[in-house]
């Protein structure tokens, strides 16, 4: 699967990359994308099909709106409203995102909590 993953900023990088793989590279547009960022973005990802995780805010929504014109074949992945932001948002629901997305094989699932003793 060559996939990349576009995000806002370097704390949704960091929150999305610890529950997927190294061998998934996640791109930030760093606020509001200016042309030369999102021709710079263009050319990073190249053939590689492409995930948009913005935050659901009004500049999230205007940030994903310029990044559909230029990978129009995007996948979206939503975080919810009440999340202030990719970066606020709890790892089970990343993680539920992105298998929505169908991207289970990439996913670092947590361990699971140890059984409680009686």
């Amino acid at each position: 699967m060559n996939i990349a993953i576009i995000v806002e900023g370097k704390n949704d990088k960091s929150r999305v990359r610890r529950v997927l793989d190294e061998s998934i590279p996640i791109y930030c547009t760093y606020g509001t994308p200016g042309t030369e960022q999102l021709e710079k973005l263009r050319k990073q990802i190249a053939e590689r099909d492409v995930y948009i995780f913005t935050d659901n805010d009004s500049s999230g929504k205007r940030i994903r709106g310029m990044l559909r014109d230029v990978f129009p074949d995007a996948e979206h992945i939503y975080t919810r409203r009440g999340y202030s932001g990719v970066e606020h948002t709890p790892e089970e629901y990343v993680i539920a995102q992105l298998e929505k997305a169908g991207l289970e094989e990439h996913i670092l699932y947590p361990p699971p909590a140890p059984a409680p003793h009686d």
